[in-house]
């Protein structure tokens, strides 16, 4: 949800959404984006061209949550490094 906090109003297409995120699956992001837009969360935004074009952006309500996700965020960035660490030690055995 991070890249659709750039600015509210700001929209992305979903292949910019799935390159921003490492590693997720076109299949993953499409449940995720499903269950935030079902949530209102996120707001889908449907444009009958040819070739058909969507449009994906936070709602007020997903906005919202930014402040609290940020807390969230800063701590996964001070801490990561030992996350990493410990997955390290448990996967070779060593916890």
């Amino acid at each position: 949800m991070s890249h659709l906090a750039v600015a509210p109003g700001f929209r992305l297409r979903f292949s910019e959404l799935k390159r921003g995120i490492e590693g997720i699956t076109q299949r993953m992001l499409t449940l995720t984006v499903r269950n935030l837009e079902r949530d209102v969360l996120l707001i889908r935004h449907y444009y009958p061209e040819v070739p058909p074009r969507v449009e994906y952006e936070l709602s007020t309500m997903g906005a919202s949550m930014l402040p609290a996700l940020a807390g969230f965020t800063a701590w996964i960035s001070s801490n990561w490094q030992q996350i990493e660490e410990n997955r390290r030690r448990f996967d070779e055995g060593e916890s």
